[in-house]
């Protein structure tokens, strides 16, 4: 990875991203983080599974099993892109406090609202999260439009 990665969950999420990208799929990825440890891991497995909704942060929340509402609300979600709406509906329900975005330049989801509602995001920008989608984007498009509902 020609970028440092500092933050170690920042770093797991986009080695999730990078597992999705060689099974074939959409290379984002996700933690859920709880008391300073990786509680679920997961990247898009949209096509991998035949799937309509297993975005990385769905796929992340899925693998941490079930957890109570206090759990959750000490919760922190990293993903490598700005949270779409399902995802970020997700974290509202749930009440996740946090997010950390990998980036948002090449898709910010409901970001504003998210905040409204009292979630503290922090948009690293990392560039590594940034050339993953970029270069996805453009080797494949079709998958990236459907992946966004376009």
């Amino acid at each position: 990875m020609p970028h440092e990665i500092s933050d170690p969950f920042l770093q797991a999420a986009i080695a999730e991203a990078q597992q999705g990208l060689a099974e074939g799929g959409i290379p984002i990825g996700s933690v859920l983080v709880l008391h300073g440890q990786i509680i679920g891991r997961g990247h898009n497995r949209r096509v991998q599974q035949g799937s309509a909704i297993l975005h990385a942060e769905m796929d992340a929340i899925e693998n941490a099993g079930r957890l109570t509402a206090r759990d959750y609300r000490q919760a922190v979600l990293y993903s490598t892109l700005s949270p779409c709406d399902m995802c970020s509906g997700m974290a509202l329900l749930y009440r996740i406090p946090r997010i950390v975005i990998g980036e948002n330049r090449t898709f910010r989801g409901p970001e504003d609202y998210v905040r409204s509602r009292g979630v503290v995001l922090e948009v690293v920008d990392h560039p590594a999260c940034v050339h993953l989608m970029d270069d996805f984007i453009r080797a494949r498009p079709e998958l990236w439009n459907e992946d966004i509902g376009e």
